[in-house]
């Protein structure tokens, strides 16, 4: 199977996730999280630099949950960051 390479849009949203995500954990070790999600912290340093863009939807769903941030929240900030960033500049 070949993989359509992601836009620069969708790898600038999963920086942005990545981001929210390391804000979210604050000062707890990725060690922790990573253990209360059940991944491996290979895995969340990936996604939270973003080297990961599209993580899978369980494992997005465990480090929120980790992390005590609804998937609502994430949609939210991720998406009003990207319309902040893509709206064109009107004067």
């Amino acid at each position: 199977m070949v993989r359509v390479p992601l836009t620069k849009s969708e790898r600038a949203r999963g920086e942005r996730l990545g981001s929210l995500l390391r804000d979210a954990r604050g000062s707890r070790s990725m060690v922790q999280v990573a253990a209360e999600a059940g991944i491996s912290v290979e895995t969340l340093r990936k996604i939270e630099t973003g080297r990961i863009p599209t993580p899978a939807f369980f494992t997005v769903v465990a480090v929120a949950d980790a992390v005590g941030v609804s998937l609502d929240s994430l949609r939210d900030a991720v998406t009003a960051e990207a319309a902040t960033t893509t709206l064109p500049n009107v004067s």
